[in-house]
């Protein structure tokens, strides 16, 4: 399938050469704890992973506040769509979101696109939600999600919520409600906040019923040892995860407001990016940008928005300022 997605840093020359607004990542890099437990995971490189990848469940267990049997680790956040996909014959995509979710789905059943505006299931569906939503960064509050669940349930129906971006706005999140509802399924990712995108590091939350439907869907050893390493040191750092919200807080805001300076409309947002509307078609600049070393997310791929539309990563005060200003050279102003 093709995947459309940000952070193609493989274009020509080294990946680190470009400054990349194009994946929503913690611009810091890896925390420190995070790099110790790789190196440690490299030394169990000669072994097969662990079949029922015990440290890892207990690690995210753990960190997300869950039992062990309502957790199960995949390879990124990809897989756990992949595998949520494959368990409904219906499908409905809020719109505009994560384009995965059609792709994946499409590719075993009928999929519609769906408002969630006076959202009517019908019997047997499976409503997909990203939450707070890619590429528009909004989240939905706790109490609406939980009140689409209501209505799915009433027809026989599922809930399939994505909080890759979670750990920006935990308070937004439903994982805890897994443990009493059976049809809902949250997807989570680590790689965003802890920006290692190359260790792929997922989850799957579930009720424990629906626990065996998933699991064989997936290949075993589906961790390697790098990502089972990190996932096994989760606990005992929220502290850093606060951090790290508190600074994207920060910094989105103050983006925000260069965006606007320049007259950039910069959608109101959760998570740790933009979606900006420049008024007119970006393709054009969007190559200046590459051709500069500054790569973009556009977006008029996705259903609803424009050519004008594109979703920046939230980075750090001197990066973000470096792409106003290239912004503003080229006649934003």
């Amino acid at each position: 399938m093709s995947v459309y997605h940000g952070g193609d840093v493989w274009q020509g020359g080294a990946p680190g050469e470009y400054l990349d607004f194009s994946a929503n990542l913690n611009p810091e890099g890896p925390p420190q704890w995070v790099r110790a437990a790789m190196l440690r995971g490299l030394e169990n490189a000669r072994f097969y992973p662990d079949l029922r990848q015990g440290a890892a469940v207990a690690g995210l267990s753990a960190h997300l506040g869950l039992p062990e049997a309502c957790i199960l680790p995949t390879a990124g956040g990809i897989e756990a769509i992949a595998c949520a996909a494959g368990l409904s014959k219906r499908h409905a995509v809020a719109q505009p979101t994560f384009q995965e979710y059609g792709a994946l789905c499409g590719a075993h059943r009928d999929v519609k696109r769906s408002e969630l505006v006076d959202y009517r299931p019908e019997p047997g569906e499976t409503l997909w939600l990203c939450n707070p939503n890619n590429p528009t960064g909004e989240a939905l509050p706790r109490g609406d999600v939980l009140a689409l669940l209501e209505k799915l349930e009433a027809v026989g129906g599922r809930l399939v919520v994505d909080e890759a971006f979670i750990d920006y706005c935990p308070e937004h999140s439903v994982r805890y409600a897994v443990c009493d509802h059976p049809a809902l399924i949250v997807l989570g990712s680590l790689t965003k906040v802890l920006a290692i995108p190359g260790v792929r590091l997922g989850y799957l939350a579930a009720h424990p019923s629906a626990m065996e439907g998933l699991r064989e869907r997936l290949l075993p050893w589906r961790l390697n040892c790098v990502a089972d390493a990190v996932a096994a040191a989760l606990p005992g750092h929220g502290a850093e995860f606060r951090e790290i919200r508190r600074l994207n807080a920060v910094r989105r805001e103050a983006f925000a407001a260069a965006l606007a300076a320049i007259g950039v409309k910069a959608h109101p947002s959760d998570a740790n990016f933009l979606l900006c509307d420049f008024g007119r078609d970006m393709r054009p600049e969007i190559e200046r940008l590459r051709e500069r070393g500054i790569l973009v997310r556009p977006c008029g791929m996705f259903p609803g928005l424009t050519h004008g539309h594109v979703r920046l990563c939230v980075r750090t005060e001197g990066e973000n300022g470096r792409l106003v200003a290239a912004l503003k050279g080229a006649g934003h102003d």
